[in-house]
């Protein structure tokens, strides 16, 4: 235990306001820094694109709302027992930080950020105290990037509900349209619900302003819970609204009015209506809250005396528990570069240029169908094919489809057929997961996903799966574990996704389809390793 004549000593670093206890925290915020450097790259470079350029409001935002929090603590100079869960959240970070850059993970590396700033505040303040900070320091994941499958997924989701809800619009306006998928079809003219369309772009600063709107609000818990989650059906509302007045402005005055329109709609006036409607909720909230009060009292936006809260850092104690971690954190940040890094070794491999166009009975009709640049930056393979084979002119063709990558759990695994083919209008009808090596003649496990997709009365069975060192893998979760484990022990990030469709004739059963695929992939399984190596 730490004596009064060790406080007396230790208190003190220089005359006026640097103290022992500020230098420590200096001395592992700049450490920290410097560990997590690639954590920062990797958070500006997600700000620098439109779902995520609200990113730097996020920590200015969190910090005005942890000196709001520190005005309700007054100043508890001196030692504490409690700071020790602060050095294990610090730790934890650390570890997270440290698997995030051994496995490749950028997410993890990101999110270890936050998890240290929620360690140095346990320290500093003790348990008993800084758990009660724990809203700004949430606060912070409002600035993060979501994980490539997890962003991929929300996003096609909100592509088509912002589709529906916006040709349903456009119906009221008595606006004749079609929709196919993502597609909105006008008639002469077709409006594509891309990525850019889903409304993440403004899903993500209208959470993080909603989320301090419930913070704020001076009500019951339940007003707090329907002001956060309304966050997410006011932006999607607010985006329809948007693809619907787009759909209005190209049917009566043609496509050339639109770059205009989506360009100033896009921003600011999305937003502040968001907000808006934000406001209004709240004040609807206030009729039904017993407390009677106004707007302003409501969301208690005072903030008087913010800046004096920053003069309580003289009052950082250097206590064990902070000179443990700092030294800790100093230790891994000069250690880290001398670790051996393990490069990853693609092996040799042939382009699918020279895939075979006849294997066995099968023959490939037509060209290859190479993909638009835009599809292609989103694809981010490093090779692939994409042809028809056929058995005979007659007989309709079936499709292969392969994408190779460097580093398949990196951009591979976010681009699954349940992902992607729902935005071409084809609904999902059935999916499950079957191991087809009795079918191919083979004695290890060859698991694949199933899926029956449909379009009107056209209907097609899909194959696809991951390929990495050898392994079939229908998961793309587990896909990327395989790389990011077994993989990385290997040296070898590289894999592929291999899909392979077939048509469903009317009267036909789902078995006759899927005996053409069988068949093809087993003529095509002593090919296939010479692109895509095990």
């Amino acid at each position: 235990m730490t004596t009064k004549a060790d406080e007396s000593h230790l208190g003190k670093f220089a005359e006026g306001f640097m103290t022992w206890g500020l230098f420590w925290l200096l001395a592992m915020s700049i450490a920290a820094g410097v560990f997590f450097s690639h954590g920062f790259v990797i958070l500006l470079d997600a700000w620098s694109e439109p779902e995520y350029s609200h990113g730097p409001l996020i920590p200015v935002l969190s910090a005005l709302m942890f000196l709001r929090e520190m005005k309700l603590f007054p100043p508890q100079p001196g030692p504490k027992n409690d700071r020790w869960q602060g050095v294990l959240v610090v730790v934890l970070a650390i570890l997270l930080a440290a698997m995030g850059k051994l496995l490749k993970i950028d997410s993890f590396e990101a999110y270890a950020i936050i998890v240290w700033v929620a360690g140095i505040i346990l320290i500093s303040f003790g348990w008993q105290t800084g758990k009660f900070f724990w809203p700004s320091v949430l606060h912070l994941v409002f600035m993060l990037p979501l994980p490539g499958m997890v962003y991929y997924e929300v996003s096609t989701i909100l592509q088509l509900v912002s589709s529906e809800l916006g040709v349903w619009f456009l119906r009221l306006a008595s606006v004749p349209v079609y929709l196919d998928g993502n597609i909105i079809d006008l008639g002469v003219l077709k409006l594509h619900v891309a990525e850019a369309c889903s409304g993440l772009r403004y899903m993500f600063p209208i959470m993080s302003f909603s989320y301090i709107f419930a913070v704020l609000y001076q009500g019951p818990k339940w007003h707090k819970m329907v002001l956060l989650l309304a966050a997410a059906p006011i932006a999607i509302l607010m985006n329809s609204v948007r693809i619907a007045m787009a759909g209005i402005l190209m049917q009566y005055f043609g496509p050339e009015w639109l770059e205009g329109f989506t360009h100033f709609f896009e921003g600011w006036v999305i937003f502040m209506a968001s907000v808006f409607l934000l406001f209004v909720l709240a004040w609807v909230m206030l009729k039904l809250n017993p407390r009677k009060m106004s707007l302003t009292e409501a969301l208690d936006l005072e903030t008087d005396g913010l800046m004096a809260q920053l003069a309580r850092l003289q009052y950082v104690y250097p206590s064990r528990a902070l000179i443990t971690a700092s030294v800790f954190v100093i230790a891994v940040a000069a250690a880290w570069p001398f670790m051996p890094s393990r490069e990853s070794q693609a092996p040799d491999r042939l382009d699918f240029t020279a895939f075979p166009k006849q294997i066995g009975d099968w023959r490939q009709y037509g060209d290859e169908q190479r993909f638009s640049p835009l599809v292609e930056r989103i694809l981010a393979a490093d090779d692939y094919i994409n042809v028809q084979y056929g058995r005979s002119p007659g007989e309709p063709t079936v499709d292969f489809f392969s994408a190779w990558y460097r580093d398949l759990a990196e951009d591979g695994v976010v681009h699954t057929p349940e992902i992607c083919l729902p935005g071409a209008g084809w609904e999902i009808a059935k999916v499950e997961r079957v191991d087809i090596s009795g079918a191919l003649g083979l004695s290890e496990p060859y698991e694949v996903n199933r899926v029956i997709i449909q379009k009107g009365e056209q209907r097609r069975l899909v194959y696809y799966w991951f390929k990495h060192m050898g392994v079939a893998i229908p998961r793309n979760t587990r896909a990327k574990f395989n790389v990011l484990t077994g993989g990385v022990m290997a040296g070898r990030y590289d894999g592929a996704i291999v899909r392979i469709i077939s048509p469903i004739g009317k009267d036909e059963p789902e078995a006759v389809a899927e005996e053409k695929m069988n068949d093809l992939l087993r003529e095509m399984l002593t090919d296939l390793p010479r692109f895509v190596p095990s």
